[in-house]
């Protein structure tokens, strides 16, 4: 192939012409050195906004009385009397 296409070194977070970082280190392959560094940008973006959902997701029910649970049910109730009458 005689056009060389851009690539992304996610370790030294740099566009490279062409495959020159192992395939481990390697975003790509993107038409211009540009398209490698919007593609960086974008997965900086969505890393962030998982990082943040994670954070909310872990500390959800950490305030709550019933473990997590804030409808009014816990996991000891299931609302059905279980008595024998």
């Amino acid at each position: 192939m005689t056009d060389k296409q851009w690539y992304f070194n996610t370790k030294t977070e740099q566009p490279e012409l062409g495959m020159l970082s192992p395939s481990s280190h390697r975003m790509g392959p993107y038409k211009t050195r540009e398209d490698a560094l919007e593609a960086w940008k974008i997965v900086k973006e969505r890393n962030a906004l998982w990082a943040e959902a994670n954070r909310k997701w872990r500390k959800w029910g950490e305030n709550t009385p019933s473990g997590g649970r804030d409808d009014g049910f816990d996991d000891r109730d299931d609302g059905f009397d279980d008595r024998d009458d």
